[in-house]
């Protein structure tokens, strides 16, 4: 555990002290990386950043620094992307076994664990940026250990709740997993990827629809049974879930595209659309984004599990994730039915 933390702390002050400020490096549009290299790692943090606009203030200043540490490191001794990202699904998905204890020692290993793992999560990604090291597998392996990681952290709170809960804790969790946590990382995974693509085009989000995902598994299909069938089948699902969330957008997306699958930015878009005018407000629904995903729940959850009151990170799902959830769904869908309007108005 201390060799652990020594690592973690070098690779920290490497990168604070080679990087003066991380935050005015986030290009609203993207930049060819330099060289891979440590010398070149002022610059190669700057590059891979997706956005000013959606880049959480705790992974500007410690998780992608470090991230990128660990990437220049394995990608000089010639570890792929996506070992990185097997090593962190292990890594992260054995938290969980630290977490059902209730002894302090075992909970600060948990702690490290799922650290380190996202880390894993970081460096896999910027080393496959920086170095154009992308694959569908990448993005399979990818898209798997965020929920790999928490299915086995709710299998540690319900292991840990049931002497004292017993089924209720299984019910507490069950709530706070399979409906507010998916629903949240999905709808925060949407709005930025929509905000990404209004503020970088098509080549700066990973904006997918259900329509062209569903294209692209019934191709898979006809090839027959491989992982990238199981991996399209369930990825359309999640597209499909995102669609229905935001009924508005649809609308005002379909009337920009005119209805069209492909996502090539602006060619059909009418000549009153304001992607200035969406982006100010999307904006402002960002940090929200931020606090739905991995970095405020995973400070919850350590708090929740070292003071041994584990019930309190499910709990912090339903009641204070999931309404922030539902508050930012519902100003987004309202920008949307604005921005609709408008283009409906002017195009008469």
């Amino acid at each position: 555990m201390l060799f652990h933390t020594l690592i973690i702390t070098f690779a920290y002050i490497y990168a604070m002290t080679t990087t003066r400020n991380p935050q005015s490096a986030a290009a609203d549009t993207p930049a060819a990386a330099p060289e891979f290299s440590f010398r070149n790692y002022r610059q190669l943090l700057r590059a891979s950043f997706k956005s000013a606009d959606t880049e959480e203030w705790l992974d500007v200043w410690f998780t992608r620094p470090v991230g990128l540490f660990l990437a220049l490191l394995c990608g000089r001794v010639g570890i792929t992307p996506n070992a990185i990202t097997i090593f962190g699904i292990v890594v992260g998905a054995a938290s969980g076994w630290f977490f059902h204890f209730t002894d302090l020692q075992s909970n600060i290993i948990g702690v490290l664990m799922l650290m380190t793992a996202n880390f894993c999560d970081s460096a896999d990604g910027q080393l496959a940026r920086l170095t154009g090291q992308k694959s569908l597998l990448g993005r399979m392996l990818d898209g798997f250990a965020s929920d790999a990681w928490f299915f086995c952290v709710y299998l540690a709170v319900i292991v840990r709740l049931w002497p004292s809960w017993g089924p209720w804790g299984f019910l507490l969790c069950a709530v706070a997993g399979l409906y507010c946590h998916s629903t949240q990382c999905a709808l925060a995974d949407y709005y930025r990827q929509i905000h990404l693509y209004f503020l970088q085009g098509a080549a700066g989000s990973e904006l997918a629809t259900f329509r062209r995902e569903q294209q692209a598994y019934e191709a898979a299909k006809a090839r027959g049974w491989s992982f990238e069938r199981i991996y399209r089948f369930f990825y359309k699902g999640y597209c499909r879930k995102q669609e229905r969330l935001t009924p508005a957008f649809q609308a005002m997306f379909a009337r920009l595209t005119g209805g069209q699958a492909e996502l090539s930015y602006g060619d059909n878009f009418p000549a009153s659309w304001s992607a200035d005018r969406f982006l100010a407000v999307s904006r402002r629904l960002m940090p929200m984004t931020n606090i739905l995903t991995h970095n405020t729940r995973a400070t919850v959850l350590f708090f929740a599990v070292i003071v041994n009151i584990p019930w309190v990170y499910p709990l912090f799902e339903i009641v204070v994730l999931q309404p922030l959830c539902w508050y930012m769904r519902y100003r987004h869908e309202r920008l949307c039915r604005e921005m609709s309007n408008t283009l409906a108005s002017l195009q008469q």
